[in-house]
């Protein structure tokens, strides 16, 4: 049997435990699995959790974070998301990133829900990808599927 591994990243600044979502689920779409888990204190720090994640073996990571409401926090999402996409450019390893942002909505159960159906359909997608391969999710394109809000639906 292939030993898969997967990485999960998530920060000290997200208001919802979602890496504890996320090994919850990969857990039960892949429970011959692995999971390793690194925790860091903000988004800027998430590609080298990442990377490292990587390079002690796991096969793809997901990562989750939370963006504040400002626009320097928005500036350093896009550090990080930048950061992420080398890390995957430079690895050949999916890196999901699972972000929530503050201004996505005005009270915080509402948050909370974005967070955890985020956290929870993007840990299935690295899991059929990691799992089930690289064709795992083209019998859903062009579905209009979201993660964190109701799906916008095909328009074919």
């Amino acid at each position: 049997m292939i030993e898969r591994i997967y990485g999960v990243a998530d920060t000290t600044f997200s208001r919802v435990n979602m890496g504890e979502i996320a090994i919850k689920v990969i857990r039960k779409e892949d429970p011959d699995s692995q999971i390793s888990r690194y925790t860091v204190p903000g988004i800027k720090d998430l590609p080298v959790a990442a990377k490292k994640l990587i390079d002690s073996g796991c096969n793809g990571v997901i990562t989750l974070g939370w963006v504040g409401k400002t626009q320097l926090d928005k500036y350093s999402y896009l550090a990080a998301s930048i950061g992420l996409i080398f890390v995957q450019i430079s690895t050949s390893r999916h890196v999901i990133d699972v972000t929530v942002h503050e201004d996505e909505a005005e009270d915080e159960e509402t948050l909370r829900e974005i967070a955890i159906d985020r956290a929870k359909k993007h840990s299935v997608n690295l899991v059929k990808l990691i799992k089930d391969g690289g064709n795992a999710l083209t019998e859903m394109a062009g579905k209009g599927l979201r993660q964190g809000y109701s799906n916008a639906g095909s328009i074919d």
